[in-house]
């Protein structure tokens, strides 16, 4: 329940023919440590050209996110993806209705995020891929720390990365 299906160093690792190879034509973005670090408003570096890649390559998008409504349709409207706000991950509920939404059976949909405990096991929930991302800072709050340290058993070893 808390393996990924696949695990990459950053998001921008992701390419159209790995998603064509695992047979994915949508993703369900996580956004805090996926798309950017924790409470930033701008996408990390590399971010907006990935996203423009893999619309040309019609990969359809969503951002599912635990987080409110203003941090995350801000995040949206920079990126031009719809999203689902207070998705209340790992429970399956923003994933249904991005699925929903885009019209994609579970078989073509692929869930991308940084956290075992609620992307990674929620992707496994609802039975659909998932690619795990390494976060791209850790975060300072105790809550944080000890999530981190409770994942540290499952995450992927180095040599699990895709290249």
């Amino acid at each position: 329940m808390f393996r990924a299906t696949i695990a990459v160093k950053s998001v921008c690792d992701i390419t159209p023919e790995m998603l064509e190879n695992l047979g994915v034509t949508g993703l369900l973005l996580d956004i805090d440590n996926t798309l950017t670090t924790h409470d930033n408003p701008k996408p990390a570096i590399g971010v907006l050209d990935w996203i423009a890649n893999m619309k040309s390559a019609k990969i359809q998008m969503r951002l599912v996110s635990n987080n409110h409504a203003p941090r995350v349709q801000k995040f949206s409207e920079i990126l031009n993806i719809s999203c689902i706000c207070e998705s209340k991950k790992p429970l399956c509920k923003g994933f249904l209705q991005a699925m929903q939404e885009m019209q994609l059976p579970k078989n073509k949909l692929c869930v991308v995020g940084d956290q075992i405990y609620t992307d990674i096991l929620g992707a496994n929930w609802f039975h659909v891929k998932s690619i795990y991302v390494k976060p791209m800072e850790l975060e300072k709050t105790n809550f944080f720390k000890f999530k981190r340290f409770m994942e540290k058993p499952f995450l992927p070893k180095e040599q699990d990365f895709m290249r």
